[in-house]
Parts: structure tokens; C-alpha cells; sequence
């Protein structure tokens, strides 16, 4: 006579085993710091909570860069300006763990090589989704595009919200920070970078650019 087989419950104990219990525990030492009580009804399950937000909002420490471009990238006789912009981005401030957000703007002239377009957005989550300054992400980016395909240049503009001082600090809630890497062609030729910059809608001067210019904060702040 067959026997049935029924898959296990997954039970609360067993889920939470799932996870660093030492963690969780940190967390509920935090909310007793804060002068919560960790066993009220809406904390309860809140350790988990947030083992889970921080697990997913720095999971990009654990991403492999080659395993995310390299079955993406193709022989393409173009060498004309690629560009995917407005690409969302979430990350953490590493100095205060508080949220900044925004769009990124991502360009590259190929050199014999191009990665799959939707590529493009992972690699900013790769770097978006760990504790982070955005000057670091937006070099990290054009750095991981440029030693990945070696393109004749790339640029890479970041436009973020920091809570870290809409929140707190200033306070000042309509401030945003403009951070850009322009590497190789779009370092050394102005007429390139203009023409990056006019398809963002953005003027040239608005960054600050000068030749070889970088970053221009917005209302940046640290402490």
C-alpha cells in the first residue's frame, strides 16, 4: 500500500531558524535601548523583520559581478553612445544606515563589446544594495563597466534623496545630491560629455563640469 508524503509545515520556530538569531537579538536589545518593550504585540516579530529588510537592502556584498555581466556581453560593431537612464536606485548610508534614493544614469561608447541593456540596472543594484556613499557607487559602477568591457568611455550620473539629512540634521527635505564618474572619452572630450549630458537634460554647467571634472554634491551631508 503506497504511503503519502507530506512536505513540512514550516512553523514560526522553524522559520526563525532560518536566520541569525544573534541578530534578532541585537535588534531586540536596540528596541530596549530605545525604551520599547521588545514583547509587545507590534514588536514582536519585529527582529525578524528586520533581519530580512538589512539582508535584502545589503545583499549586494554577496552578488558575483561576473556571474550578473558575463553571459551578457556581446561582439557588436557599434560605437555610438548607449545610454539607459533613469534607472531607480534604493540604497543605505553607511554613515547613518538611513535611506537615499534616486535615479542613475548610465552611458558607455562601445569598443567592440556591449552588455545586455537590462545588465545595466543590475550592476547599479549590485552597488546600490550595500551600506554606500553615493560619490562610491557612482565610480563603482562606471569602473565595473569600463574594466568589464573596456569601452572607448563611460559616464555615470547619480541624482539621490538622502534621508540622512531630510530626516535629521538640516533637515532640509528638497535638497538632492548629483554625483558623476566620466571615464575615458567622456573625460577627455567635452563635445562627448556635452552631448551625454544634453540628452539627460542636463546642462553642463549645472554639474560643474569642468575637463575631467567629477562630483558636485547638491546639499551633501555627513554629520
Amino acid at each position: 500500500m503506497a504511503t503519502l508524503a507530506f512536505p513540512e509545515i514550516e512553523t514560526p520556530v522553524t522559520k526563525t531558524a532560518m536566520y541569525n538569531a544573534p541578530m534578532q537579538d541585537l535588534v531586540r536589545q536596540l528596541l530596549a535601548r530605545l525604551g520599547e518593550d521588545p514583547d509587545r504585540e507590534g514588536l514582536v516579530r519585529t527582529p525578524l523583520r528586520v533581519e530580512k529588510a538589512l539582508k535584502f537592502l545589503t545583499s549586494g556584498y554577496d552578488a558575483n559581478i561576473d556571474e550578473v555581466l558575463n553571459d551578457a556581453l556581446f561582439t557588436v560593431d557599434y560605437s555610438e553612445m548607449v545610454i539607459v537612464r533613469d534607472i531607480d536606485f534604493y540604497s543605505m548610508c553607511e554613515h547613518h544606515m538611513l535611506p537615499f534614493f534616486g535615479k542613475c544614469h548610465v552611458a558607455y561608447i562601445p569598443n567592440g563589446k556591449v552588455i545586455g541593456l537590462s545588465k545595466i540596472p543590475r550592476l547599479v543594484d549590485v552597488f546600490a544594495r550595500r551600506l554606500q556613499v553615493q560619490e562610491r557607487m557612482t565610480n563603482q559602477i562606471a569602473e565595473t563597466i569600463r574594466e568589464t568591457i573596456q569601452p572607448q568611455g563611460v559616464a555615470v550620473v547619480c541624482e539621490g534623496t538622502h534621508l540622512c539629512m531630510a530626516m535629521r540634521g538640516v533637515e532640509k527635505q528638497n535638497s538632492y545630491t548629483i554625483t558623476s564618474a566620466m571615464l575615458g572619452s567622456f573625460r577627455e572630450n567635452p563635445q562627448t560629455r556635452s552631448e551625454f549630458l544634453e540628452l539627460l537634460k542636463l546642462h553642463p554647467g549645472a554639474l560643474g563640469l569642468t575637463r575631467g571634472g567629477l562630483t558636485v554634491p547638491s546639499g551633501h551631508h555627513h554629520d
